[in-house]
């Protein structure tokens, strides 16, 4: 078991939101009616900010992984992965403390997808810098798994960055 406190969640959380949100417009700009990423969004960065970790992110991850899947069916490969970037946001304020690689998703999934998603669009890739409590608590965990396709890469070539300081 890896030791995690409420405050290195909260930071863990934070980082995923500030590198899913460059990534939103995105989605927003493919579906500008459908807020089901921003809402994903939103209740990680309430969290972040310190309001208790509740049913309210896991509902909005599950409405934000239905436009994701919507999007994807309808060949909107750069807004699926931005809505993607959206549930991993909302995802790593339940980073569980087990010292499993496949961990690593919930601290660097939503830079990995929205990273992806810049790709496909054409956009510059925005990643925020990983402040020393985000870079502490990855290094608990094992390198990051193969697989995933190209957000996957992505990942691993962060994880791999962030490791070496």
């Amino acid at each position: 078991m890896i030791e995690l406190s409420l405050g290195e969640l909260r930071s863990v959380t934070a980082y995923a939101v500030a590198c899913a949100e460059p990534a939103l417009s995105i989605f927003e700009q493919a579906r500008p009616d459908d807020h089901r990423p921003h809402g994903a969004i939103e209740a990680a960065r309430a969290f972040a900010e310190g309001a208790k970790r509740s049913k309210a992110i896991r509902d909005s991850a599950w409405s934000a992984q239905r436009a994701y899947q919507e999007t994807c069916d309808a060949g909107q490969a750069a807004a699926s992965e931005a809505a993607r970037a959206a549930v991993a946001a909302a995802g790593a304020a339940f980073l569980h403390p087990l010292a499993k690689a496949t961990q690593v998703w919930h601290i660097l999934g939503a830079a990995g997808h929205a990273a992806y998603a810049c790709e496909l669009a054409g956009r510059p890739v925005q990643r925020p810098v990983a402040d020393p409590v985000v870079v502490r608590v990855l290094s608990r965990y094992p390198n990051a798994p193969g697989g995933r396709g190209r957000a996957g890469e992505l990942v691993r070539e962060l994880d791999a960055l962030l490791r070496k300081g």
